[in-house]
């Protein structure tokens, strides 16, 4: 069982989203919808509440209307094997959002991500000082981080 389980607050889209994040990532469901139902204070067929498991994270989705915002301060990190992933999950996520630097993105619905291969920390680790740093310099020129360029950096 997961100990701590993100707890995300949409305006109106809470079950946009878990569909989304559910068809983005390949090990994953969308495992409960709850709606609001009769004498709430939102439309009855709205949804209130939805939980996503996306590759074995449990998130729960909460639908309460617009008086509380995502910023920057949260992201979820998407490790990736190599190219292929990091593409993958930056086209994906981004689409419709904003895409910023250094891998960070905003999705569609202004969750922010880092989408992050796992050879930046060994190429930002390098024993060789002065690689590492050429590597840092590439990286903050990036939106979306290209493998190949921290490499030859």
């Amino acid at each position: 069982m997961q100990k701590i389980t993100p707890f995300l607050w949409f305006d109106g889209r809470a079950e946009e989203a878990v569909n989304f994040y559910a068809s983005v990532f390949k090990n994953s469901k969308v495992t409960s919808i709850k709606h609001w139902g009769e004498g709430s204070p939102f439309p009855k067929d709205q949804v209130m509440s939805a939980t996503v498991e996306l590759e074995g994270l449990k998130f729960h989705a909460f639908d309460a209307g617009p008086q509380f915002k995502f910023t920057e301060a949260i992201s979820f990190f998407v490790d990736c094997e190599n190219q292929a992933e990091v593409d993958y999950f930056w086209g994906k996520l981004s689409e419709g959002g904003e895409k910023s630097r250094c891998g960070w993105l905003k999705d569609k619905f202004g969750v922010s991500w880092q989408i992050v291969p796992k050879t930046l920390g060994e190429l930002l680790g390098n024993r060789d000082t002065a690689k590492a740093k050429r590597a840092m310099a590439a990286l903050m020129q990036m939106d979306k981080i290209i493998i190949a360029d921290l490499e030859n950096a």
